[in-house]
C-alpha cells in the first residue's frame, strides 16, 4: 500500500484560514471535529462521519485548561500529536488545528460564553465553571474554521446539549451532528481518561455499563418510578465497584435534562462516578415499550 500522507499541521489562526482559503474558494463543505487529542475509535468515528458528509475535514487538538477545575487532571492530561496524526492520516483527514495556548487565550482575553439552565445541573454542578470553558472554547473554533458542519459524540450528552443551546442563541451559522458513543467489547464508553485505570478497577468500571443496562430492562419491563430505578442503580454500581464514589445519578428529560420523576415517555439516564481516582461518565437514552 502506499504511504498514507499527513494532515496538514498548523497551530495559528491566520495560518488556518490561509489553508482554508482555497478550501472556501472551490465550494466545498468543511467539517470541524474538536478534540483533546489522545485519540480513540470514539474521535475516529466522528472522522468517519465527516468524511462520508463533507468534503473537507479539519481536527482540532487542544487540551483546554478552561474547562479543567481545580485539582482536575490538566497537567497529566494525555498529549500524544504524534500518534494522533498517524491516526487521522490514516483516516484521510486533510489538515490539523493544534494551537498553543497563547493563540486561543491571548493575553487580556476577557470574555466568557455563560450557558444558562441546561448546563446548570449534573456537570455543571460538580464542576462549576466547566460548561463555561466548553462554550467558549467550541465556539471560539467554531469561529476559527468556520465549518458547515461540526461532530461531536453522545458520550458527553450533556455538552452537546450546551453547544446546541449555544449555537441556537448565538445564531451560529453550523449545523451539529451528534454521534453515538462509541463503547469497548465489553461495553465501557471509549475515553481518553481510561488509560488512568488499573486493571483491577477498568474491570470494576463496567458497573457504569451495567447499571445503564439494568435501567433499560426496568424500564422495558414497566418499571415507571424513577426513584425505584435509581435505587437499584446505585445498589448495582456499590456492588460491582465497592469503591464507586458517585456524583450523581439522574433520570432526565432527554432535552432540556429536568429531572424526571414518572416514566412516560423517553428519558435519559446519565451518571458520573469515580473509580480509584478516575471519575467516568457515561448515558444512555430509554425508551418506554409499549405493552399490548
Amino acid at each position: 500500500m502506499p504511504p498514507t500522507s499527513q494532515p496538514e499541521l498548523v497551530t495559528t489562526v491566520a495560518e488556518l484560514r490561509a489553508a482554508l482559503g482555497s478550501v472556501r474558494r472551490g465550494g466545498k463543505t468543511i467539517a470541524l471535529i474538536p478534540t483533546m487529542g489522545d485519540l480513540h475509535e470514539g474521535h475516529l468515528s466522528l472522522v468517519r462521519a465527516a468524511k462520508q458528509e463533507c468534503d473537507y475535514t479539519v481536527v482540532s487538538i487542544y487540551v483546554n485548561p478552561s474547562q479543567f477545575g481545580r485539582g482536575e487532571d490538566l497537567d497529566k492530561y494525555p498529549r500524544t500529536l504524534r500518534t494522533d496524526l498517524d491516526a487521522l492520516a490514516e483516516c484521510g483527514v486533510e489538515l490539523v488545528l493544534a494551537p498553543g495556548d497563547d493563540e486561543v487565550y491571548r493575553p487580556q482575553h476577557a470574555t466568557w460564553v455563560e450557558v444558562g439552565a441546561v448546563g446548570e445541573p449534573l456537570e455543571g454542578r460538580h464542576r462549576p465553571d466547566h460548561f463555561r470553558g466548553v462554550a467558549t472554547i467550541v465556539l471560539k473554533l467554531l469561529n476559527m474554521v468556520g465549518p458547515d458542519v461540526a461532530y461531536f459524540g453522545q458520550k458527553d450528552y450533556q455538552q452537546a446539549l450546551v453547544i446546541r443551546q449555544m449555537v441556537e442563541d448565538l445564531d451560529v451559522p453550523v449545523e451539529l451532528r451528534i454521534c453515538p458513543t462509541v463503547r469497548e467489547p465489553d461495553g465501557l464508553a471509549m475515553s481518553s481518561r481510561n488509560a488512568y485505570l488499573s486493571p483491577e478497577a477498568r474491570q470494576r468500571s463496567l458497573a457504569l455499563h451495567r447499571s445503564l443496562e439494568l435501567a433499560e430492562q426496568l424500564i422495558a419491563a414497566g418499571q415507571c418510578s424513577a426513584q425505584s430505578i435509581l435505587d437499584r442503580m446505585q445498589q448495582e454500581l456499590l456492588t460491582a465497584a465497592d469503591d464507586a464514589r458517585i456524583d450523581y445519578l439522574a433520570l432526565a428529560d432527554p432535552d432540556t435534562l429536568e429531572p424526571v420523576h414518572e416514566i412516560r415517555g423517553p428519558v435519559v439516564a446519565l451518571l458520573a462516578v469515580h473509580i480509584e481516582n478516575t471519575r467516568l461518565i457515561d448515558n444512555r437514552i430509554l425508551q418506554m415499550t409499549k405493552h399490548k
